[in-house]
């Protein structure tokens, strides 16, 4: 149990990094639609790749962040039952949905997509759309993002087991750490700084 509890920090610590990072293809989707309906309307331009770019960053960032979503315990849940359970109740319930449910959802998309994604990638496959952009990248999310999230659940699998075997704390606890969003925020918030001087919203003296 301990090395399957060294290989679940492994992947919570993957997915951890993944969703530290896709949080940055939301931001970059709305400047491409920002720029593109700027474009449309002043210089009555636009193309199809300007609107597939966008989808293909969100695209990107849902999937790829599926597993992070998971690890945060961010997923949608109905707990009318489930919440009036004891919290071992509560564990097997999650035991029984990543063994019966999750593990072969992950386990056929990725039987399904992996396929999929090569076929176009061999193809070469173009958007019918004119002036539209090759679809395999798209296409790559697919086995990605459920990979992720197919590892997470097997993370999340072992932190019940070994909390219902006593080794470790209720796994599910929400920890008070910093969103992927406010991550962002920080993040955006620090570059403004560097840009406008020390923080104080002076510029730099040259």
């Amino acid at each position: 149990m301990q090395a399957l509890l060294k290989f679940s920090r492994g992947v919570d610590w993957l997915n951890t990094q993944v969703g530290k990072y896709v949080i940055w293809l939301i931001l970059g989707s709305t400047l491409v639609s920002g720029v593109n309906a700027v474009v449309r309307k002043v210089f009555n331009v636009s193309s199809n790749a300007y609107l597939e770019v966008q989808w293909y960053l969100f695209a990107a960032s849902f999937l790829l962040a599926a597993g992070y979503t998971l690890l945060q315990g961010e997923h949608v849940k109905v707990d009318v039952i489930s919440s009036r359970l004891s919290k071992r109740a509560q564990i097997w319930i999650d035991v029984f949905g990543f063994v019966c449910f999750l593990t072969p959802f992950c386990f056929a998309v990725l039987w399904f997509g992996i396929p999929f994604f090569w076929q176009g990638y061999v193809s070469a496959e173009m958007s019918s759309n004119a002036g539209g952009l090759m679809r395999w990248p798209v296409y790559l999310m697919l086995p990605l993002g459920f990979g992720l999230l197919l590892l997470q659940c097997w993370s999340e699998l072992i932190k019940r087991i070994a909390f219902l075997q006593g080794l470790i704390e209720d796994p599910t606890a929400k920890k008070l750490e910093k969103t992927a969003e406010e991550e962002l925020a920080e993040s955006i918030r620090r570059l403004r700084e560097a840009a406008t001087g020390n923080g104080t919203g002076t510029p730099k003296a040259d």
